[in-house]
């Protein structure tokens, strides 16, 4: 087997964690920095190369931390400085790197960049963030923010208005200042030295906005100034970054991942999971996932970046609700389709995300009423369709499929009180199933949706196949199947599965009848590999030849 010079993070898998939901330390039912200490031997058991953790900076907390008020310093709830050089050199022990989140979009209104920006239009942070003279009342344009409202926000005291693509409390970065550039630059230095194994840009495809000329994501500039970040930072180190870029192309992902490193080592995007909403609506307004289209979709990214770019392959993340019960079966099938999910995931090219709790196959939340939800975008929405007549029963139908809260319920370490996450009041509460579905459990049960993780992350790094193969998208036109193929030099690789919960025929050629069967998620028998194979509900496997 031909032995292949790659990128540490190609090989890599990668879990992310959100740090206030995952192990509280001291009881104040807030997840902190000593708690992923503590947790660092379950992560090195299941294989994970990184760790991508949501933003712990001194932050207000409006939007959860993704609002910072100190790019340099961590929040007291999550602990200190030390805590989080600390996390870092003892992730290095157990070969796992620390990646850290960037919020390079937007700060804080409490950063004291933006304090500083409202004393007065000569102070030198004025022009570090987006403004517009005007009067008040009559908004520049009719621009709308992502949590709901106008995207301008008067400042009495200027005779101004700023700019702010999300909550009114997090003013957008002025990126064509380079002294903002700079300031950012340096920072991104800071925490290298300190050892970190690289950056997850948050919506970093918007900070060449053009507010006046209604321009939010892919400004004119965007691809100058992360091409110079790069040069600037990235560069410099062996590190990991990924951008999230909710209006990427394949086209625009083959910049942000050019294989020369100009810019990202690889893209979050999103087309995949924009499909079970209205077309052209929001994502409250639910729509069943039209299979076949998604099918084509994760072809086509595997298709275009092959050998020009790097996808990451990911179900969940912090806002997203859980894929077992997004796209699989929560109850009858919940540990077949979590399998499932996660070997026709591992199995495509790219660097596979796994969110803290979708290795245990955890499931969204159903909170009996709005009052038990924290997310900030939830409540402005269930403010917002109640005053626009909608029914209360169809806007928590919404909430239970899509708040970002399902992904922020604290992780189910066990059976016992608060599922083993604090000895306090969770800051949000448990979900009720924590008693049947935990890490302790699982860790026990030799078929848990945890150990088929474990089975695929150790398959990631003993066969090339599964960086290095080619992809080829089999059965397109099928309704309950998803099949393909990866062939690299000297092997071949089967992925089929069953995405319905009723039983499913798979067509496929009689020359992998003596095929190995490398993974299957039924554990009592071992699907016969003949011309065609009958599945039970959600059943998938791979098949090997070499």
């Amino acid at each position: 087997m031909t032995e292949i010079k790659r990128p540490w993070w190609k090989n890599a898998v990668v879990y992310q964690i959100y740090p206030k939901s995952f192990q509280d330390s001291n009881g104040d039912g807030i997840g902190d920095i000593r708690g992923i200490i503590s947790r660092l031997d379950y992560l090195e058991e299941l294989g994970i190369d990184a760790v991508w953790i949501s933003p712990m900076y001194c932050s207000p907390q409006d939007d959860n931390g993704y609002d910072i008020s100190d790019y340099q310093d961590i929040d007291p709830m999550f602990g200190s400085l030390d805590d989080m050089e600390e996390l870092i050199a003892k992730a290095k022990e157990k070969n796992i790197r620390i990646i850290m989140d960037l919020v390079l979009n937007h700060t804080s209104d409490e950063h004291r960049w933006f304090l500083e920006a409202k004393k007065g239009k000569d102070n030198p942070y004025h022009d570090y963030y987006v403004w517009k003279d005007g009067v008040e009342g009559t908004y520049p344009n009719d621009m709308k923010a992502a949590f709901g409202g106008p995207a301008w926000e008067w400042v009495p005291e200027l005779n101004q208005y700023y700019f702010h693509q999300f909550s009114v409390k997090q003013p957008d970065l002025n990126w064509e200042n380079p002294k903002v550039r700079r300031e950012i630059y340096d920072m991104i230095l800071w925490w290298m030295e300190k050892g970190v194994g690289g950056f997850r840009l948050d919506v970093i495809d918007q900070i060449a906005k053009e507010p006046d000329n209604g321009i939010t994501n892919n400004g004119p500039r965007l691809h100058e100034f992360l091409q110079e970040m790069s040069r600037e930072t990235f560069q410099k180190g062996d590190l990991i970054t990924v951008g999230e870029a909710w209006g990427a192309t394949p086209e625009i992902a083959k910049l942000y991942s050019n294989p020369d490193g100009t810019e990202f080592s690889m893209v979050f995007q999103f087309e995949h999971m924009v499909m079970d909403q209205q077309e052209g609506k929001e994502k409250w307004d639910l729509a069943p996932l039209p299979f076949v289209k998604l099918k084509k979709c994760l072809a086509k990214w595997q298709e275009e970046l092959y050998g020009r770019g790097w996808n990451s392959l990911f179900w969940d993340n912090h806002d997203l609700p859980r894929i077992v019960s997004r796209w699989g079966d929560d109850g009858k099938y919940r540990k077949e389709s979590a399998k499932m999910l996660a070997l026709v995931l591992h199995g495509m090219q790219g660097t596979p995300y796994v969110y803290q709790g979708e290795e245990l196959g955890m499931t969204n939340v159903r909170f009996p009423d709005i009052s038990s939800y924290e997310d900030i975008e939830t409540l402005n929405m269930y403010r917002e369709r109640l005053d626009a007549g909608y029914k209360e029963d169809e806007i928590m139908k919404s909430i239970y499929a899509k708040s970002r809260d399902n992904a922020r319920t604290p992780m189910q370490w066990s059976g016992e009180e608060n599922a083993g996450f604090t000895t306090g009041k969770p800051w949000i509460r448990v979900n009720p199933n924590y008693t049947d579905i935990n890490a302790e459990s699982e860790k026990k049960d030799p078929d848990s949706v945890y150990h088929f993780y474990r089975k695929l992350i150790r398959m990631r790094k003993e066969y090339p196949v599964f960086v290095d193969g080619k992809f080829e998208l089999l059965l397109p036109e099928d309704e309950q199947v998803f099949a393909y193929l990866r062939t690299d030099s000297d092997t071949q690789m089967l992925v089929c599965a069953n995405f319905t919960g009723e039983p499913a025929e798979c067509q496929i050629s009689g020359e992998w009848k003596e095929a190995q069967i490398l993974l299957h998620n039924y554990a009592d028998d071992v699907p016969e590999c003949g011309e065609s194979l009958q599945l039970k509900p959600y059943e998938a496997f791979i098949l090997l030849k070499q």
